[in-house]
């Protein structure tokens, strides 16, 4: 089965799954029997993408960022447990898993945003025209608990669960759910557990869970050809240590 580079809707993935189960017409391996089986595909291929931080597990709001008035000195999650969030609070996005950079600029201005120090705890600094750090705590971004002078604009960078754009309960048969490269492996993957879990046929599932990971495997070796196409920066030498040594 060759990989494609398209995306694929949910039930064009069932319907080359039933396939792989000799049942075409889906009278065994409907939408119903074979959507929970998809959701877990989905499941590990997302946990997959973030463990090798592979492209589409990163992404950056660049062209959405977070504004933070005067005054105001977090950043909610989507949603918090410990209590409601209030509707005038700044919210980061509901699929981000772990923040790799954080950036800030004067609301409305066009410059550069400037990355922002990571601390461990947040602490009162006196105020200044900008944050200058940051820290995660209790799920919150948190910044200088003084404020600053002037509206910010913040950036985040960070790594993102690519399933939590999804509401898997109400995930349908037309709605396109695999990124680029991975319809292969979503493919094999349902079917395996279709077939090891429905069928409780080991041994036609032994040969799918091969060919998913084959497609796996591919898919991931070709995001990492991809990446070293891609030009970075070198820190300069002891430059973590300047950066522990002050602001």
């Amino acid at each position: 089965m060759a990989e494609s580079t398209t995306s694929s809707t949910a039930g064009e993935l069932m319907d080359r799954s039933a396939v792989l189960m000799n049942d075409p017409s889906k009278t065994d391996y409907n939408y119903a029997v074979l959507l929970p089986f998809l959701k877990l595909a989905m499941d590990e291929l997302s946990d997959s993408l973030m463990d090798s931080q592979s492209s589409p597990s990163l992404r950056t709001t660049f062209k959405s960022t977070i504004f933070l008035p005067v005054g105001k000195v977090a950043i909610y999650p989507y949603k918090y447990a410990v209590m409601p969030i209030p509707e005038d609070e700044a919210i980061y996005p509901a699929d981000l898993v772990e923040i790799q950079e954080v950036g800030e600029r004067r609301l409305g201005s066009t410059s550069p945003f400037i990355p922002m120090r990571r601390v461990e705890f947040m602490e009162e600094f006196p105020v200044a025209d900008n944050f200058g750090i940051w820290s995660f705590q209790d799920q919150i971004i948190w910044f200088n608990r003084n404020g600053a002078s002037s509206a910010r604009e913040i950036q985040l960078k960070y790594e993102r669960d690519y399933i939590g754009i999804f509401d898997t309960d109400n995930i349908s048969e037309i709605v396109v759910v695999a990124p680029i490269n991975s319809r292969t492996f979503l493919t094999y993957k349902t079917a395996a557990l279709a077939a090891q879990f429905v069928g409780e046929n080991t041994e036609r599932a032994a040969i799918l869970e091969a060919k998913a990971t084959e497609a796996l495997d591919k898919m991931e070796s070709t995001r990492t050809k991809g990446r070293q196409q891609i030009m970075t920066r070198h820190r300069p030498f002891r430059a973590a240590w300047k950066m522990r040594g002050g602001f």
